[in-house]
């Protein structure tokens, strides 16, 4: 968070805020607040509240909405001193916060479309670069569940790991010999990858691009053996009906990379 913030403000600063600098009265002291004008969930709010410290340790900032909470609109946060450190942090604290209140928005949306059907949201590797912990971090307060942190946590074989491996099978067989400790998942996209996945000892397979009808058919021909995660174009749209086949799991890349930033505002009162 720290250097994703120095980075920001020193992109947005540069050498100096010039409008401030020419149109604000030395000195001028001011209350600043921060509003949400969209319904949505607030996420990682303390990472505004640095923004602004980074900027000025002087500066106040007291939140008055609650993070992970599903809201129409109202008070987020208040800023209270230096004007002149307010309208400088303003942009990046904004840009972060409506950001990261988005994905937490679009990951509370994907939770609630599948409520009572046992199945779980999962976020992907489909991040901002950079700003994955923190994206990764908006996705459980809006809801939903963290998937794999990286490729260091966890082995998922692709369709290239398996064409380079020598198929399935083989790829399979060789994570699994290769005793990392970690979960092994590998995905298939037709009936008959699945059985060589579970044949080869699957204990996790991600059912690829399927239709419902397939999952459903992966969903019964598994019988349990393996967990499953549905993965590939899954919208708002058809997340239930991809949660109703009976698989565990559905894994969505547009929570990351597709959210709209929450609508979010700063205004500033002199005082």
């Amino acid at each position: 968070m720290h250097d994703l913030i120095a980075a920001a403000l020193a992109e947005d600063l540069g050498s100096g805020d010039l409008t401030t600098a020419a149109v604000v009265p030395a000195g001028a002291i001011a209350r600043a607040r921060i509003e949400q004008r969209a319904p949505g969930v607030i996420a990682c709010l303390d990472v505004a509240a640095e923004v602004f410290r980074r900027v000025d340790p002087a500066l106040q900032f007291n939140a008055q909405a609650p993070v992970g909470e599903w809201r129409e609109r109202g008070p987020v946060a208040t800023i209270e001193g230096s004007a002149a450190s307010v309208l400088t942090a303003e942009r990046v604290a904004l840009n972060l916060l409506g950001r990261l209140s988005g994905v937490a928005t679009l990951a509370a949306r994907f939770v609630a479309a599948v409520e009572g059907t046992g199945a779980t949201i999962l976020d992907t590797r489909k991040t901002t670069p950079g700003m994955r912990s923190l994206e990764k971090r908006a996705v459980a307060e809006g809801g939903a569940t963290n998937h794999r942190a990286g490729l260091f946590d966890a082995i998922l074989i692709k369709e290239n790991h398996s064409a380079l491996a020598g198929g399935i099978g083989p790829a399979v067989r060789a994570a699994i010999e290769a005793q990392t400790g970690v979960s092994i998942e590998v995905e298939c996209s037709t009936e008959a990858e699945v059985d060589e996945a579970l044949a080869a000892g699957a204990e996790r397979i991600l059912l690829d691009n399927m239709t419902p009808g397939d999952l459903r058919r992966a969903v019964e021909r598994v019988d349990g053996r393996a967990v499953l995660e549905a993965s590939g174009g899954v919208t708002l749209a058809t997340v239930r009906e991809v949660a109703e086949t009976g698989v565990d799991f559905i894994s969505v890349g547009a929570l990351t990379h597709s959210a709209p930033a929450l609508d979010l505002s700063l205004l500033l009162d002199a005082t």
